[in-house]
């Protein structure tokens, strides 16, 4: 059964830190692009960081040198480590996968896979 699960969202005041995860299950995870995209109140769906399968990162201009996407191939899973958060990063936070490379990466219709979000809240 394919699947993404996220889990570590949460609640913290503004300057804060969270870590939120994503947890692959039923394909081969160093294969595939993975994202992560948020959506905030009344916002369309946004990338907020990407790894390709080559390693390399992209990230947001808006949280350049606050986020960090980390992968643990041996878990099959993904992380998203946010520091210095701001109440601007409150939102529902997905993470995605598609296989191969994805040009531009923060295209949400490039992703096919998606799991059910986790909520972070910047107060």
């Amino acid at each position: 059964h394919v699947q993404l699960v996220e889990s570590g969202g949460g609640s913290v005041q503004a300057g804060g830190s969270l870590r939120v995860s994503c947890r692959a299950s039923g394909f081969r995870f160093t294969d595939y692009a993975l994202g992560w995209f948020r959506q905030g109140p009344g916002t369309e769906r946004e990338g907020v960081a990407a790894i390709w399968p080559s390693a390399s990162k992209y990230y947001a201009d808006s949280v350049k040198g606050r986020f960090t996407i980390v992968e643990d191939n041996a878990k099959n899973t993904m992380f998203l480590r946010m520091n210095n958060l701001k109440s601007d990063d409150t939102g529902l936070y997905y993470c995605a996968a598609a296989p191969g490379y994805i040009t531009p990466w923060h295209v949400r219709n490039h992703y096919n896979l998606w799991g059910q979000g986790t909520q972070v809240t910047v107060s």
